[in-house]
């Protein structure tokens, strides 16, 4: 309803002319148009549809999208760049804050790639905690695209429905990390703190609450005429327009094309717990959400597979070089302080060289490039970042598409700007 707002002809502010510069930019010779049949129409950058600061160039024929470009830049943070000044010990507070709907996907690539630039492996108990908290992650960045999904689509009842089982899941994360996002808890050698005592049960009356409310997500939305109306066969990209533009996550996935790292390339210990890897069959908006669903209940049977083989020993390596000291030494002795005071303020040498890791973030593959020059910070960091390849499907996802169906195709797509823009 907001976007077909917007499009009225006779809204000067939201509706513009295509001038001769305008045509240019989005790349239409305005000299083989009409210049009384087609708009131009910025959606966004401030538009609560797109998830963000995302701005989309529209050109218009009526409410058809003739043709779309994605216009991002507006939440620049330069994160890639700060990366160099801050320390490897320091470097998962920065990057934990690009993708804020699933902040421990990204702090767990940049602690892979600096371990494998280190040469360690981290304690086994520590890959499960890490495997854990990432499917946890997952169950809740999947829950808050239920919500946004939902709302967007005017089933308001979905965003509240969203939101409280993601708060459950928020509860957790608060209760082992100390924060809520942004929790700067995996790091290079393992993770900042062991599990709290009750950590099962706590995870157990999780799984137990959400289970049957997917359930009613699939009474609510799934089977209701309406939704699948406003979704299927809006926004359809087969999977070799998927390849070609390098898509990952869900967003392939929906094509037929079943890619993801867990089980192609396993980090982790993927290769020891059994789930699916589910697929779409039409590549359109319905198939996304079906997909991101779904993975819900597959990121719950990971997790009840945790709880039973979760092992016992460090949560961390028993490095002096890497990780601190455990916090009661510090009162004990001046060696334990020294060393707690030199790996806060100074960090720790990595050996020269270059490394990438990726892991299956729940909008694709998020990896992490550093390159090391033997210094205690990266001489440079590069992120690959799902949100930001899967944008560029946005052109083909809405050629010839109602511009009412565009906010589907953009919630589909699940974009988050922090990442995009980082």
């Amino acid at each position: 309803m907001t976007a077909e707002r917007v499009l009225r002809r006779g809204d000067d502010s939201a509706v513009l002319r295509l001038s001769e510069a305008a045509a240019a930019e989005i790349g239409n010779d305005p000299d083989t148009m009409a210049d009384d049949e087609r708009v131009l129409l910025n959606m966004g950058p401030s538009h609560p549809s797109t998830h963000g600061v995302l701005r989309l160039m529209l050109e218009m024929e009526g409410e058809t999208v003739l043709r779309s470009k994605p216009v991002v830049g507006y939440l620049h943070t330069g994160m890639e760049k700060q990366a160099e000044q801050l320390s490897f010990l320091q470097g998962c507070t920065n990057v934990t804050r690009m993708d804020y709907a699933s902040p421990l996907f990204s702090e767990l690539a940049f602690s892979l790639t600096t371990e494998k630039l280190l040469g360690i492996e981290v304690p086994e108990r520590a890959v499960w905690i890490r495997m854990l908290m990432c499917e946890l992650n997952r169950m809740s960045s999947h829950l808050l695209f239920m919500a946004t999904n939902g709302m967007d689509l005017g089933a308001v009842g979905m965003m509240i429905y969203g939101w409280r089982e993601r708060e459950e899941v928020l509860r957790f994360f608060e209760m082992v990390t100390g924060l809520r996002m942004n929790h700067n808890y995996i790091r290079p050698g393992g993770v900042a703190a062991d599990l709290p005592d009750g950590w099962e049960a706590e995870v157990a009356r999780i799984l137990e609450i959400t289970e049957p409310r997917l359930e009613e997500y699939d009474v609510l939305m799934t089977g209701q005429p309406i939704w699948r109306e406003r979704l299927q066969g809006v926004g359809v990209l087969n999977a070799d327009e998927a390849l070609a533009l390098s898509a990952t996550g869900p967003l392939l996935r929906s094509t037929g094309y079943a890619w993801d790292l867990r089980r192609d390339e396993p980090y982790l210990a993927y290769d020891e717990v059994d789930f699916d890897v589910l697929v779409g069959t039409y590549g359109d908006c319905y198939d996304r959400f079906a997909i991101r669903l779904n993975e819900i209940r597959e990121s719950m049977k990971i997790v009840r597979q945790i709880l039973e083989k979760m092992p016992s020993g460090d949560y961390r390596v028993q490095d002096k070089k890497v990780t601190p000291p455990p916090r009661v030494r510090i009162d004990q002795s001046m060696e334990a302080l020294i060393h707690h005071f030199k790996i806060f303020t100074e960090g720790y040498k990595v050996p020269a060289g270059e490394a990438y890791c990726a892991v299956e973030s729940p909008r694709g593959e998020l990896g992490v490039y550093i390159v090391s020059d033997g210094s205690s910070t990266p001489y440079r960091m590069h992120v690959r970042g799902p949100s930001f390849i899967n944008l560029q499907t946005m052109p083909h996802l809405m050629k010839d598409g109602l511009i009412a169906d565009g906010v589907a195709i953009i919630s589909s797509v699940d974009p988050i700007m922090g990442e995009v823009d980082r």
